[in-house]
This record gives C-alpha cells, sequence and structure tokens, in this order.
C-alpha cells in the first residue's frame, strides 16, 4: 500500500495539459506526498485536445464506448507507470468542464475506484450511477453564472451520486463563471488533503456551501 498519493488532472475541451498546469503546481507544497500528473486529452481538437468530439451526437453508444476506452488507456497508463495499480485509494482525479464529465462518468460507471474526484464546472453523462464506486469521495464545484454547463447540472449529479449512497460535497459559487475561481481551488485543495489522508469510512451524506 502507498503512504503517498496520485492525482491526475483532467482539462476541459479545446485545450491541453498546459491549461491546469498551474493549478498543479499550486497545489504541490500543500500536498507535498502526492504525485501531480497533468496528460493531454487523446483526440485532436481544433484549438488543442479533446476527451470525445461534441460534433453530431456526442452521448451516441458509439461515442461514448469510443471517449471511455481513450480515457480508462490513459488513466491505466499513468497508474501502471507511477506504480498505484493496487493502491486505487491514493489516485484522485480532478476534472474541469469536458475533462470533469469523462472524470464523473468514470467513477459513476464503476470503472474507476479512486480515493478522491473534483468536478469543476462538469455534468454527468445519462449514465445509471452504480454503487461499485460509492467509496469514493465527490466534491463538485460549479459557478452559479456558468452559462457554457449550468451549475443546475452539478446540483442534479449531486443527487445521483447521493441517491447512489455516495459521500457527496456540493459548492455553487455565485458570480462564478465557466472557470475555476480562487475559493473554488482552494476548496478542492482541503477536500484533496482531507480525502487522501488514511481515515475509517463515513456515513454517506451531501452538503451544501
Amino acid at each position: 500500500m502507498h503512504d503517498k498519493s496520485l492525482i491526475i488532472f483532467f482539462h476541459g475541451i479545446g485545450a491541453s495539459s498546459a491549461q491546469l498546469m498551474p493549478l498543479a503546481n499550486s497545489y504541490q507544497d500543500s500536498l507535498p506526498d502526492a504525485r501531480l500528473v497533468v496528460p493531454d486529452a487523446p483526440f485532436r481538437h481544433q484549438y488543442g485536445r479533446e476527451w470525445f468530439s461534441i460534433q453530431g451526437d456526442p452521448l451516441s453508444p458509439d461515442r461514448i464506448c469510443r471517449a471511455r476506452k481513450a480515457f480508462d488507456a490513459t488513466v491505466s497508463e499513468i497508474i501502471m507507470r507511477e506504480g498505484f495499480e493496487k493502491s486505487l485509494n491514493r489516485v484522485a482525479f480532478v476534472g474541469v468542464s469536458q475533462g470533469a464529465i469523462v472524470s464523473l462518468d468514470a467513477v459513476a460507471s464503476g470503472r474507476w475506484q479512486v480515493g478522491s474526484l473534483v468536478s469543476f464546472a462538469g455534468l454527468l453523462p445519462p449514465v445509471t450511477v452504480s454503487t461499485e464506486s460509492k467509496r469514493t469521495p465527490v466534491l463538485l464545484v460549479h459557478g452559479e453564472d456558468d452559462r457554457t454547463i449550468p451549475a443546475f447540472a452539478s446540483s442534479i449529479a449531486a443527487r445521483q451520486f447521493s441517491a447512489a449512497g455516495f459521500q457527496v460535497e456540493l459548492e455553487l459559487q455565485p458570480t462564478v463563471g465557466h472557470t475555476i475561481s480562487p475559493k473554488g481551488a482552494d476548496r478542492a485543495l482541503t477536500f484533496l488533503q482531507k480525502t487522501l489522508s488514511p481515515k475509517p469510512a463515513t456515513s454517506p451524506n451531501v452538503s451544501v456551501a
């Protein structure tokens, strides 16, 4: 078992690892025992990279299957390279926008039973939330002024995860748009410090800040 942790950051559509590198770097001093990895999404986009195409029907079964296969391959390569195959409880996913969508899907589908999940400005695709990953604590942070993915998407996701027995925290931030605010970044850091510290399991709940 690891006494260290691994945090994988997933950027938004049309971006690259450079989008989240400043956030990861800002966390390093506060998470000295964590390995922070920011991969590029597997598919090309006209302005950068993407986890799946939004052209046509992004929720078609074949599109979802392709996105999951590519996401899982990316994550598996990182976890094997870093030596966390037997310590998924020490792994955290942090996603923003499209990166949050694929991260939420990965946990909700039961494919990845990791130690922590943070979603910034994301949404949960149409999927039946599996109880396989319900020991993964989830933090959903969303700006109430988001015009790209409305904040109610995170409220709905919180209810879905809670109903499946997950421990969920939801923070809706006034006057924040489709971005990671300084307050949101700090909230996520505190959440990661808490959830990646070895501790007894807690009862599922939802808290709204």
